[in-house]
C-alpha cells in the first residue's frame, strides 16, 4: 500500500509518497506566500495551504496506482491560529508561530494569571508564538472577529478538515496551544475560561496515529483516490520530524534545522523543567517530550544568503570557511525574536566583533555558529535536569550542509547521526498513516523498521575545546543587549504608530 505524508511548512507544503516498506516513491513541494503586515507580524492564507496541498497530491500521484493509496497524514507548522465562522469559512488570515504581536497578551498570561498557574494547567508558560495569546489578541484587538469564531484550528488540522470534513487535532500539536492539559492529554478547563472560549469551539483531540475519518467523496473524486482512504491525525512538525528520524521512546534526541530550530528529547514519562525554559509536550508516539525551540535557524542562513549576499549558492559560500572555532565574529540569530530559552519577542538579530579584517566568510560562519550556539542554550537546560545526551539525529534543510553538522557536533559535543532519509515531518506523517492503516503495530515499531543511520559526525577534542570557549563568550552577548532590544522595540512601535 501507499501512504502520503503532508508537511505543511512555513514557506511551502512538501508532500511525500511512501510504500509500506518505507521506500520513498516521490516528493513534491509547492510554495506559497507569507505576509508581514507589520514588523514582527507573520500571516498566511489557509486557502493557499489547501490549494498547494491539493495541487501537490495530484502531482505526487500522477504516475502511481492510485488504488494503492491507503492513508494520508500530516506534520505541520505549530501554534498558528486559524479561526472559522459558523459556515466553516476562514475569518481572517492565519497568525503564524513566528508572529510576535502578542507580547501584551503574553505579559498578561505570565504576569497576571501567573507562570505557576499556566504551568499547572498546561505544563508550559506563555510565549508569543503560542495559540492562546493569539486568541486573546483577536479578542482584544479584533472583537468583531472574535465574536464570529465557531471553530479554532491549527494549520495542519485545517487541511485535515478540508480533506475529511472532521474538525480534529492531535495531542502533540494541541500541546503548543497553551490551552491543552499536556499531562492528562485533554483540553484545560481553566485555560478555556481564561481565553473566554468554549470547548465546543475546539477540535476533537486524537493521538497522532489515530484515524479521524476518510476523504470526502468530492476530494476522492478530484484526486482520483478511493473514498476509503484514511485521514490520520498526524503531528506538529517537530513531533512528526521526530517520528521520521526515529526519535521515539525513552531518551532519544533530534535536532531540526528548518525555518525554526529545535532540540527534541523524547521520554516515556511526563516531566517539566522548573523554569519552563523548555516546552513539555505530548509526543506523537503516545508518550511525551521536552523541546527547546528557536524561532530562526536555517531561515537565518537563507536571509543572509538571499537578502544580504544575494546568492543562491549556499555551498560555495561555505567552501571559504576554513578555521572552525576561531571566528571572532558572533551572531545572535534572533531575527523574529526568540523563544527558548529566553522567551523574548523583543530580541533581534545582531552581529558583533567585526573588525577591518573581517571577511565575508567570517560573517557566514558566524551565522552558522550563532544558530548552533543558540541551540546549545536549550541543550544546557536539558543537561541541568540531569538528562545526558551523547548523540542526536538531525534533520531539516540545514542538515544537508556537512559543515553545519560538523559545527553542531562540536558546539554540542555530541555525536550527530545522519539518517538515510532526512525528510523530517513529511516522512513522519507517512509513517503515522502507515501505523493507522495497520502496516505497523506502533510508532516505535515503524521507526525501528524504517529509520536507518548511514553516517555519524563525531566531535573532536580540539574543536570541542575551542567552541566551548567561544560559546561561553556567546552566552554573554544576549544579556548585555537585552535592555537595548527593549528600547529599539519601543521606538519601532512609536514610529509605526505615527
Amino acid at each position: 500500500m501507499l501512504y502520503i505524508g503532508v508537511d505543511l511548512g512555513t514557506s511551502a507544503v512538501k508532500l511525500l509518497l511512501m510504500d509500506g516498506k518505507g521506500n520513498i516513491q516521490k516528493i513534491v513541494s509547492k510554495e506559497y506566500p507569507i505576509y508581514f503586515p507589520h514588523p514582527g507580524w507573520s500571516e498566511q492564507s489557509p486557502e493557499d495551504w489547501f490549494d498547494g496541498t491539493m495541487e501537490g497530491i495530484k502531482e505526487l500521484l500522477a504516475d502511481c496506482d492510485k488504488s494503492e493509496v491507503a492513508g494520508i497524514s500530516f506534520g505541520g507548522q505549530m501554534h498558528g491560529l486559524v479561526i472559522l465562522d459558523k459556515e466553516d469559512k476562514v475569518i481572517r488570515p492565519a497568525i503564524l508561530w513566528n508572529d510576535g504581536r502578542t507580547y501584551e497578551e503574553c505579559d498578561y498570561l505570565n504576569q497576571v494569571i501567573g507562570k505557576e498557574k499556566l504551568s499547572e494547567y498546561t505544563a508550559n508558560i506563555s510565549f508569543t508564538g503560542f495559540t492562546a495569546p493569539k486568541i486573546l489578541w483577536v479578542k482584544n484587538k479584533e472583537p468583531e472577529n472574535f465574536a464570529k469564531i465557531q471553530k479554532i484550528m491549527l494549520p495542519k488540522d485545517y487541511i485535515a478538515y478540508r480533506l475529511s470534513g472532521v474538525h480534529c487535532t492531535d495531542v502533540s500539536d494541541a500541546s503548543g496551544m497553551l490551552i491543552f492539559d499536556v499531562k492528562n492529554r485533554c483540553w484545560s478547563k481553566q485555560m478555556l475560561a481564561i481565553c473566554e472560549i468554549k470547548e465546543e469551539q475546539l477540535a476533537k483531540v486524537y493521538e497522532s496515529y489515530e484515524t479521524v475519518g476518510t476523504v470526502l467523496p468530492q476530494i476522492a473524486k478530484e484526486l482520483g483516490i478511493s473514498e476509503t482512504v484514511k485521514v490520520v491525525a498526524g503531528a506538529g512538525d517537530n513531533a512528526a520530524a521526530a517520528v521520521g528520524t526515529g526519535t521515539v521512546g525513552e531518551g532519544m534526541c533530534n535536532i531540526s534545522l528548518g525555518t525554526s530550530g529545535t532540540i527534541f528529547i523524547s521520554s516515556e514519562r511526563f516531566g517539566v523543567d522548573k523554569n519552563n525554559a523548555l516546552h513539555a509536550f505530548a509526543h506523537a508516539d503516545g508518550h511525551y517530550h521536552l523541546m527547546g525551540c528557536m524561532l530562526s535557524a536555517a531561515s537565518c542562513n537563507k536571509w543572509w544568503m538571499d537578502e544580504i549576499l544575494g546568492t543562491s549558492d549556499y555551498a560555495k559560500e561555505q567552501e571559504a570557511i576554513e578555521k572552525l572555532g576561531e571566528n571572532r565574529v558572533y551572531f545572535l540569530p534572533y531575527l523574529m525574536g526568540e523563544r527558548s530559552p529566553h522567551n523574548d519577542p523583543n530580541a533581534r538579530g545582531t552581529f558583533i566583533g567585526m573588525t577591518m579584517d573581517t571577511t565575508r566568510a567570517d560573517m557566514t560562519q558566524a551565522v552558522l555558529e550563532g544558530v548552533a550556539f543558540a541551540l546549545r542554550d536549550s541543550f544546557e537546560v536539558a543537561k541541568s535536569l540531569g538528562i545526558q545526551i551523547e548523540r542526536t539525529k538531525i534533520c531539516g534543510g540545514g542538515a544537508k550542509s556537512p559543515l553545519w553538522k560538523k559545527i553542531i557536533a562540536n558546539v554540542m559535543n555530541v555525536k550527530v547521526d545522519v539518517i538515510e532519509s532526512e525528510e523530517g515531518p513529511a516522512l513522519g506523517g507517512a509513517m503515522l498513516a502507515a501505523v493507522a492503516c495497520g502496516e505497523y503495530e506502533s510508532v516505535e515499531a515503524a521507526a525501528l523498521a524504517l529509520v536507518k543511520v548511514v553516517d555519524t559526525v563525531e566531535p573532536t577534542e580540539e574543536l570541542v575545546r575551542k567552541y566551548e570557549e567561544r560559546y561561553q563568550k556567546f552566552r554573554e552577548i544576549y544579556p548585555a543587549c537585552k535592555r537595548l532590544f527593549e528600547t529599539i522595540l519601543v521606538k519601532e512601535v512609536a514610529r509605526d504608530g505615527d
